[in-house]
Formats: C-alpha cells, sequence, structure tokens
C-alpha cells in the first residue's frame, strides 16, 4: 500500500495557483488551456472523478469524500475571475455541479465570442503601429479563435495581414501575394520586417539629404548678401 497517496497528498496542496498557472477569464479566452491544466490536476491527485460525477458519497456522512470534493471545489473557485466566480458561485451543491455550470457559462458564448473575434482579425490595420506590433495584434487574436475552435489558415492569416496595411507598404505586399509557393505568416511578417527597416533608412537618408541641400542654400544666400553690402 502506498504510504501517501495522491488524495493525501492533494491536501497538502495550499496554493492551487502553483500548480494551474492560470486564471480562468472570459476575455483572454483560455477556456481550453486552463480545463486541461486542472483536469491533469485532479489526475494526478486521483481526485478527478469529483469533476466527472463519476463518484458519488455512499452517504450523507461519507467524510472522506466530502472533504475531497470540498477541496476540489475551492481549487475551482481559486482560479476564477472575480465576475466569473460571482456567476458561477452557488451555495452547496459539488464540485462537479461546479464544474458543469461552468463548462455551459463558455460553451454557451463560445460561438458568438468566435464571430466577434473573426470580425476584429479581418478589419484590423497597422495604422501607426509598428509591423512587429501589428502582427503580434494579428497572431494573438488568432491564437484565441484557436483556443475557441474556430482556428485561422496560415494562408487567411496571411491575406488579413497584407489587407490591413497602408500603402506605403504596396511594393512588398505585392512581392507577397505572388511568391511561390505562398508565404506563412512569419515569412510574411519577416519580409514586412525587413521592409520597413529599409524604409527608415530610406528615410533617414532622405531628411539628411533634405538638411545638406537646405544648408548649402542657406550658405550661399548668406555670401550673396554678404557681397551685396561690400562698399564699391
Amino acid at each position: 500500500m502506498e504510504a501517501n497517496p495522491p488524495r493525501e497528498r492533494a491536501f497538502g496542496v495550499t496554493n492551487i495557483k502553483t500548480h494551474i498557472p492560470l486564471i480562468l477569464d472570459f476575455d483572454d479566452h483560455n477556456f481550453d488551456a486552463w480545463r486541461e491544466l486542472f483536469l491533469t490536476r485532479c489526475l494526478a491527485f486521483d481526485v478527478l472523478e469529483h469533476l466527472d460525477g463519476s463518484s458519488l458519497p455512499d452517504d450523507v456522512n461519507d467524510a472522506p469524500w466530502f472533504k475531497r470534493d470540498g477541496l476540489v471545489k475551492l481549487w475551482l473557485y481559486g482560479t476564477l475571475t472575480q465576475p466569473l466566480f460571482r456567476s458561477t458561485f452557488k451555495t452547496g451543491g459539488n464540485a462537479r455541479d461546479i464544474w458543469v455550470r461552468i463548462e455551459n457559462q463558455f460553451q454557451i458564448n463560445k460561438e458568438a465570442r468566435a464571430i466577434q473575434l473573426d470580425h476584429d482579425l479581418q478589419t484590423t490595420e497597422i495604422g501607426d503601429r509598428s509591423v512587429h506590433d501589428y502582427c503580434q495584434t494579428l497572431k494573438s487574436i488568432s491564437d484565441l479563435l484557436s483556443n475557441l475552435d474556430a482556428p485561422v489558415p496560415d494562408r487567411t492569416l496571411v491575406m488579413y495581414l497584407l489587407n490591413g496595411l497602408n500603402e506605403k507598404f504596396d511594393n512588398i505586399t505585392n512581392v507577397i501575394k505572388h511568391k511561390e509557393p505562398f508565404s506563412t505568416f512569419d515569412d510574411a511578417k519577416s519580409m514586412l520586417l525587413n521592409e520597413e527597416k529599409r524604409l527608415k533608412r530610406y528615410q533617414k537618408t532622405l531628411a539628411t539629404t533634405d538638411n545638406a541641400s537646405s544648408s548649402t542654400v542657406l550658405t550661399v544666400s548668406t555670401e550673396k548678401t554678404e557681397a551685396e553690402v561690400q562698399p564699391r
């Protein structure tokens, strides 16, 4: 017989966040990752039955079962944001009840959130942002859609990326569009970063040239003025 079985070790967990470093949040769309971590932790401590409903107390006096179930309930509540805690909390019930309420909240809103995120992805433009920040925004939205079981094909993500660029990237946009084979998102991002650097160098050179020209004009103008005031 194991000296310290997993179920007993579970009671040594004083802070569940050290084992599940995610706080479930509607805005982060991290339900799938949180669910996987939580299920894995419960499996490791041999209390998974309190989530899947495969175990029930022998009777109302089954103290060990109720203690384990209470522990899992605390784990659940300890990994929720305050708004999600308030919408999920109900007195009484067991860990399975809480688990089902959480799943239902995320499943009900899943489709609507996916539609909104897809719209955001299609309408995002670079504006005044750097290429890095722009690409990071698109990738983050794409990752959120994947978490909602609505993954965006890489080719489609590249097209969204190109559609949101402004006219200064027209040349490199045409290159990427006609590249064979079609560029991956990472390749397109790399090409855009290089183009951004080239444009910055060009602008810097142009500014230096303009300053030099202005200085020459000023010098000629000053010399002419001095020549005009010289006594004949």
